[in-house]
């Protein structure tokens, strides 16, 4: 067990789907530049955060807390909280946008991956690297596929761990099942088109917002998601993404075990005219 300062840069939206450890995955960088990843967390806290108006901001957070390296996970990157209650959690200070996310900069981009091959070449023995930040060369599209609307029964297992949860509560409840899927097409430095599924907390929670605003139409709905994830995004921000494996893919040894974890997005940088 040691006491570790990390940035939080992700949190997953929660998927069933996966053993109950990854129900919420949440990472973040070290000082010394290096990536970690923190599961589980349990919804409850979470949700606990969200209701505070908390969880906005609890990314780009400075927290400090005991973990320990999970002997389950053969990631360099995984660990697991010491206290599921977070009793000994500190908040030291949050890093914010100014000088277009300059302090972010120095934490988040400190190591960028822009040919993907290479990272998956990573990701093999003995490297096993499981979370990277990396700069596509270009997002073609927002690419969303529907889904099942309902988690079915998917939560059985997962309510058995109580830990996860707040007492006597239902999951569903707290997080309902999103009934898309998201992806970015894009390019990657050889020039090959590439697509990821978008799994962050962000993206998940703009949906829900999106459809309340449009009084349950999932049409105007899913177009406010393409205004801000293709229009807005593509043509105004300078996208980078953080990306992680599943575990179960990953240890299958699939290919690609990765998906996008989080978004990092500051303005385009404007180029000084030299005339």
């Amino acid at each position: 067990m040691s006491r570790k300062k990390v940035l939080i840069t992700v949190v997953t939206y929660p998927l069933p789907s996966r053993s109950y450890d990854e129900l919420v995955c949440t990472a973040g960088i070290l000082e010394n530049g290096q990536w970690i990843r923190i599961y589980p967390v349990p919804l409850s806290f979470l949700m606990g955060q969200k209701s505070s108006g908390k969880l906005d901001s609890f990314k780009y957070t400075w927290l400090e807390l005991e973990l320990n390296k999970r002997t389950d996970d053969f990631r360099p990157e995984s660990y697991s909280p010491a206290n599921y209650d977070f009793n000994d959690l500190k908040i030291i200070d949050r890093i914010d946008t100014k000088g277009n996310w300059y302090l972010r900069k120095q934490f988040c981009l400190q190591d960028v991956y822009t040919n993907f091959e290479e990272l998956i070449s990573h990701s093999k023995d003995p490297d096993n690297k499981s979370l990277a930040t990396f700069k596509p060369s270009k997002i073609e599209r927002l690419e969303i596929e529907e889904d099942t609307p309902e988690w079915k029964d998917e939560w059985i297992e997962l309510r058995k761990q109580g830990d996860l949860f707040s007492q006597g509560s239902n999951p569903e409840e707290l997080i309902p099942k999103l009934p898309y899927k998201f992806y970015y097409r894009f390019t990657d430095s050889t020039g090959k088109s590439r697509r990821l599924m978008i799994e962050d907390w962000e993206i998940g929670q703009l949906y829900w917002k999106c459809l309340k605003g449009a009084g349950g139409n999932k049409d105007v709905a899913l177009e406010k998601i393409r205004e801000q994830y293709e229009k807005s995004f593509i043509n105004k921000k300078d996208i980078y993404f953080f990306l992680g494996t599943t575990l179960q893919w990953h240890r299958r040894r699939a290919h690609n075990p990765f998906v996008i974890i989080g978004i990092f997005y500051p303005k385009k940088d404007r180029q000084l005219s030299l005339f």
